[in-house]
C-alpha cells in the first residue's frame, strides 16, 4: 500500500477572491492529486491554483461517509488530498467530525488557516471592530435554526453585551434577527448587510437596525450574506472621531518606545 507523502490538509478557501487564499494553501493546492472543495460555497475561481492533474470533487452533494471514503481511498493510494472549505475551516467548517474520522482510519491530517468573511467584510467597509474604549469584544455567532445554538449561546444573550458582532448563516431568520438587535442594540443604531464579499458580485448595505428586515427583502438578499452590527459600524458610518489607541500615543510608554514629556 503506496501510502501518501503528505498528510490530509485541510484549507481555508477563503471569502470567495482567489488571491486571498494564504500562500501556504496556494502552494498545497498546486500539488494536490485529489481536491474536495464545498461546492455550494467555494467558487471555481479560488480552483485556479490547482495544478494541472489534479482531480477536483465538489462536496456539496455528498455525505461525512462519502467524503471520509473518498479522502481515505486516496491517501491510500499515494495521493495527496486537500479539503478545501470556505473561509475559515474552524470557523462553522464541520472539520472535526471529518478529522475525528480520519483518526480512527489512523490517517494524519494538518489544518491551513484562512480568511472568514467577517474579516474581508470589515477591510471592505473600511471599518476596525476593536475601538478604543468604544467597543473592544467582536462576537461571531449565529441565531438558531435547524441546526440548534446552546441556550446559553443564543442571540439574545449575546447581543445584550452590545458588542462588535459579525452574525453568519442566520439570513432565513432576518426577522428575527432584527427583533433581536432593536431590543438591545436600539432601532435606530447602524448595522450593515455584508452580501458575498469578496466575490464579483460583492455587495454591502447599509440601514437602520429597524429597516434590517425590509432592506434584505428590497435587495433580495437571502443567502450567503453576514448581518454586522455594533458601534464600530456607527462610528464608520458617522465619521466619528473616538479615543485614539495607546499604542501609537506619544505620550504613552511602552516595551519598544518612551513617552515624549
Amino acid at each position: 500500500m503506496a501510502l501518501s507523502l503528505y498528510p490530509v490538509i485541510f484549507a481555508g478557501a477563503g471569502p470567495g477572491d482567489p488571491d486571498l487564499i494564504t500562500v501556504k494553501t496556494m502552494k498545497v493546492l498546486s500539488r494536490a492529486d485529489l481536491i474536495i472543495y464545498a461546492g455550494s460555497l467555494v467558487p471555481e475561481s479560488v480552483l485556479s491554483w490547482k495544478g494541472p492533474h489534479a482531480r477536483t470533487v465538489s462536496s456539496a452533494d455528498l455525505n461525512l461517509d462519502q467524503i471520509v471514503d473518498i479522502m481515505c481511498s486516496h491517501y491510500r493510494t499515494g495521493k495527496t488530498v486537500v479539503r478545501l472549505h470556505t473561509g475559515d475551516p474552524s470557523l462553522y467548517g464541520a472539520i472535526f467530525e471529518q478529522m475525528r474520522a480520519l483518526e480512527k482510519h489512523k490517517i494524519p491530517y494538518q489544518v491551513i488557516p484562512g480568511v472568514t468573511a467577517a474579516f474581508a467584510a470589515a477591510a471592505a467597509m473600511s471599518m476596525e471592530y476593536t475601538l478604543p474604549e468604544t467597543t473592544q469584544t467582536l462576537i461571531l455567532t449565529r441565531i438558531s435554526g435547524r441546526t440548534p445554538v446552546p441556550e446559553s449561546e443564543n442571540l439574545e444573550s449575546l447581543a445584550a453585551h452590545q458588542a462588535s458582532m459579525a452574525i453568519y448563516l442566520s439570513m432565513g431568520h432576518v426577522l428575527k434577527v432584527t427583533q433581536i438587535l432593536s431590543t438591545h442594540y436600539g432601532d435606530n443604531a447602524w448595522c450593515a448587510v455584508a452580501y458575498k464579499v469578496s466575490h464579483p458580485e460583492e455587495k454591502i448595505v447599509y440601514c437602520r437596525i429597524r429597516e434590517l428586515d425590509n432592506t434584505c427583502r428590497q435587495h433580495r438578499i437571502t443567502r450567503h450574506a453576514l448581518i454586522i452590527v455594533g458601534k464600530a459600524v456607527t462610528a464608520c458610518l458617522e465619521n466619528q472621531d473616538l479615543l485614539k489607541s495607546k499604542l501609537y500615543d506619544a505620550g504613552f510608554s511602552h516595551g519598544y518606545r518612551a513617552a515624549k514629556r
